[in-house]
């Protein structure tokens, strides 16, 4: 009687994930055509919107009952589920694809092929956090408990466009750090239940710290942009003079999407590359 096939449950060790990123992932990446990384990238703003929405509920009311730091942690926990969907389901993320810069290095890609894919991808999950922002919004599911998911919805956009330039900057950096870590974990699994431990802890870290993700934010403060003209705005008792399109795109996009590229493509990306794949 035939045995059936052995699987290998065994994690890629760090210099076999290095090899995978520089060698194969990111060249394959690099080298997709513009059609595929539109959709898949609109599919990616989707997901992590998906996830933003998620947070947004758990983390309207769940402090009074559990207290500020639990709370923290279960609405990271949940929002890693946006992450999981781009891995496992598949999808192009522009934070994830920070680490095609190995691949740069390694001589593999050519530098303005991988910026022109990353810029491609980056317009891509804003039309998918937007999108689905938009989406939520004709839900009318903010209304619930009351408006508190909308008057959490506003408090997250607010917040997030009255960072200065440096506070932003920095929890950006972190931020991305541990999003490309997660990717990276699960590279080195080979099941999907593996995966998904991989992505969940690292990301619920980055949101319960309160770090900064560019496409995260194109679905929380579009969101909130929707709700600055209902009956939400009036019940929160926020000043929402900041968040308008100077505030989403020069206050927080630009110090935030900064700070992801170094923190993926320098901390992870560039510094795996020298110990790992640099001869």
């Amino acid at each position: 009687m035939t045995q059936p096939a052995a699987i290998n449950i065994d994690c890629k060790s760090p210099a076999n994930i290095a090899d995978t990123v520089s060698k194969t992932v990111c060249v394959q990446k690099t080298n997709a055509s513009i059609f595929r990384l539109i959709v898949l990238g609109i599919l990616a703003g989707v997901y992590i919107g998906f996830g933003g929405a998620i947070a947004t509920l758990v983390s309207s009311d769940l402090a009074r009952y559990v207290g500020v730091g639990l709370a923290k942690f279960f609405t990271g926990a949940v929002f890693s589920v946006g992450l999981m969907l781009v891995v496992i389901a598949g999808a192009e993320l522009f934070t994830g694809n920070n680490l095609m810069l190995m691949s740069v290095l390694d001589r593999r890609v050519g530098f303005p092929k991988m910026l022109g894919k990353w810029i491609i991808v980056y317009i891509a999950n804003f039309a998918g956090g937007l999108l689905i922002a938009y989406i939520m919004y004709k839900t009318d599911l903010w209304k619930g408990n009351n408006f508190l998911t909308g008057v959490q919805a506003l408090k997250i956009a607010n917040a997030k466009v009255n960072l200065a330039f440096g506070p932003a900057f920095f929890r950006a950096v972190c931020c991305n750090w541990l999003v490309c870590l997660a990717v990276w974990m699960a590279i080195a699994s080979r099941n999907i239940v593996g995966k998904i431990f991989a992505i969940l802890f690292p990301i619920m870290t980055f949101v319960a710290l309160g770090f900064e993700h560019c496409i995260a934010n194109m679905y929380f403060i579009p969101m909130g942009m929707f709700l600055k003209g209902t009956e939400v705005a009036l019940a929160s008792g926020l000043d929402l003079t900041n968040l308008t399109l100077n505030g989403f795109f020069v206050t927080n996009l630009v110090p935030v999407t900064l700070g992801n590229i170094i923190g993926g493509a320098g901390f992870v990306g560039c510094l795996y590359w020298m110990v790992y794949v640099k001869k």
